[in-house]
């Protein structure tokens, strides 16, 4: 089987031999194509045609999937194609022309449902020592041991040095180098889909990285005049000439799906996306890559900071999404476990128990709402019942370690036993769990933030690391140097913790956590009801949450958050028969410590 994604932009080989190059350039006067046979060879000037519209069109009847080639706009630097495939030497090196049909894939796959996805998020390059697709692959089958069904890969877009986070990519269609080549990625999905496991991907689009961004130089339509990032000028998505700049961006999405196989994409902080247009960018992406894509199992996620319930379905629509991730779960979590309230934690230090119980009950608790400078709420709007399914849930992943002084995991703030439950609530909730790498086994390591950049750049990431987390650091004490490449080394993950007592023990927990997920949560997803779930606050932190079915049956979760006995509410209604239970004990009438269960209410006849 072979799968290629035909595109306007960048370089394809033809069916005759050769291959077509073209580039978006409406600002330019002249552009010339270098190319060469390979690395070494001497590179061969060839003029582009000029094509309506801003686009530039070069032919090389003698291109093959090995050529190297760059753009020389005006006389100026050669740069690399944006839409390049393959960068081997990063983006301040030659493209590389590819054949996506020279891949040959193994497993006819069409995907699973959005019901039977339980996420892992995983940085290929501190996943394991090697830091490469190859070496991830191997550790697939400990994760579907687990349970997992779903990895989210952290962005791949080639970006500027050898190590980072992978959001300020600036090639979005070549998988960074440091991880492997594009048919180390082929193999790395088709290895997924051979042990069942679905693969979504991080894609960003709202900003381009500041270090290999050649686009000014010949496409500055690429960004707006009228709208600002928080990274600088936005992406021009609804101005003049706007329309080439939507394409480039639905075109890599539809380029992952189907040259790649990826199950879905996770988009990057989209409140940073402004379109006035109708329909607007996001809906116009889904609308074609459900259209693209009919006969798979594709999710579409969204990172949403506005809280934006009108983007979501709770099934696959055009124009809508499949989940977001919820931040107010973890937040109302983080306050209550840790009791810190700083910068946006300050919205939920009012009752935490509380507002954790209103998102285990309405998905959200704010919607539509703006931060301010200090990360805080503009208006606190209190927000309406979400399908659940639509919510993805979690107590980590890499914006919530990483954007931290010292990248602490939970596991390292608040006891085990609390860290255990953070756990099981968000595996043992109807909303979609995911897990951050190493939490299922209880890693150590830190997630730091790491960018490998020089120079100015260098200087000024280091001093904005100073300014925000300055407060942070003991006396006497240093803050991690983000730049450095000890700091990138010292967030990979230790695979001994995994082997040792306490991290069998953690994991033994999860399997046995997900095979009850797997039997009494995920096969009635469809029967879940939108509103009517019920949440009692028992004592100071205990927490009794009843989720309905429309068959009248219900998942009852009892759980005590605190390391002080509740005393046990008065019965309710019926109990149900108990499915999972953990520190839990039948014998006295409090709830012990850092306990919970889980039980389930047979439907009414």
């Amino acid at each position: 089987m072979k799968y290629r994604h035909d595109m306007p932009f960048g370089a394809r080989l033809t069916a005759d031999g050769g291959a077509g190059f073209s580039l978006w350039a409406p600002n330019a006067r002249e552009v010339v194509l270098h190319h060469g046979a390979s690395p070494a060879s001497a590179r061969v000037a060839l003029a582009a045609q000029p094509r309506p519209n801003g686009w530039w069109h070069a032919e090389l009847r003698k291109a093959t999937a090995d050529t190297r080639y760059q753009w020389q706009v005006d006389g100026g630097p050669l740069i690399p194609d944006p839409a390049s495939r393959s960068n081997p030497e990063g983006p301040h090196g030659a493209s590389v022309v590819t054949d996506a049909k020279g891949f040959d894939w193994q497993v006819d796959w069409q995907g699973r449902p959005w019901n039977e996805v339980v996420l892992y998020e995983l940085h290929v390059g501190t996943f394991t020592s090697d830091g490469t697709l190859r070496a991830a692959l191997q550790q697939l089958p400990r994760l579907k041991d687990l349970g997992i069904t779903a990895v989210e890969l952290m962005p791949l877009a080639c970006f500027g040095g050898r190590f980072g986070w992978g959001y300020d990519g600036v090639l979005p269609f070549a998988p960074h180098p440091a991880y492997g080549t594009p048919d180390d990625l082929k193999r790395f999905i088709d290895g997924a889909h051979a042990l069942g496991l679905m693969v979504l991907l991080d894609v960003v689009y709202n900003h381009f990285g500041p270090d290999g961004n050649y686009l000014g130089l010949y496409a500055p339509q690429f960004f707006s005049e009228k709208h600002t990032s928080p990274w600088g000028a936005a992406i021009n998505f609804d101005g003049a000439q706007s329309e080439a700049v939507r394409e480039f961006f639905i075109h890599n999405a539809m380029y992952w799906i189907e040259e790649f196989r990826f199950d879905g994409l996770r988009l990057d902080a989209v409140h940073a996306i402004i379109d006035d247009n109708e329909p607007s960018f996001l809906a116009e992406l889904s609308q074609r890559v459900r259209t693209a894509c009919t006969g798979r199992h594709v999710h579409l996620v969204l990172e949403n900071e506005k809280n934006q319930p009108e983007h979501l379905a709770c099934s696959p629509q055009p124009a809508r999404y499949d989940a977001q991730w919820n931040d107010d779960f973890h937040h109302a979590l983080h306050v209550l476990l840790t009791g810190e309230t700083q910068g946006y934690y300050a919205d939920y230090g009012a009752n935490p128990v509380a507002l954790l119980a209103r998102s285990l009950t309405n998905g959200y608790i704010f919607a539509h709402s703006e931060r301010d400078a200090q990360a805080r709420r503009l208006e606190v709007i209190a927000a309406a019942p979400q399908p659940l399914s639509t919510m993805v849930q979690f107590f980590g992943n890499h914006d919530q370690v990483g954007n931290r002084a010292f990248g602490e995991r939970l596991a390292q703030l608040v006891p085990a036993p609390a860290a255990e439950l953070a756990m099981l609530l968000t595996l043992l909730a109807p909303a979609t769990p995911l897990i951050f790498m190493g939490d299922e086994f209880g890693a150590h390591t830190p997630f730091l933030y790491f960018a490998d950049w020089e120079g100015e750049l260098r200087e000024a990431v280091r001093q904005g690391r100073l300014r925000e987390f300055s407060h942070e650091v003991p006396a006497g004490g240093t803050l991690p140097d983000p730049c450095d490449e000890a700091t990138f080394a010292h967030s990979r993950l230790d695979w001994q913790q995994a082997d040792s007592p306490q991290g069998q023990a953690r994991q033994a927990l999860l399997r046995e956590a997900l095979a009850a997920r797997r039997q009494w949560v995920t096969p009635r997803q469809h029967r879940l009801l939108r509103e009517g779930h019920v949440a009692r606050v028992i004592g100071a932190r205990g927490l009794q949450v009843r989720w309905q079915y429309e068959d009248g049956a219900q998942w009852q979760m009892d759980m005590n958050l605190s390391e002080m006995p509740v005393e046990a509410p008065a019965p309710d209604g019926p109990l149900g028969v108990p499915r999972f239970s953990h520190r839990w004990s039948n014998d006295t009438i409090d709830w012990a410590p850092w306990s919970a269960r889980w039980c389930f209410l047979e439907p009414k006849a």
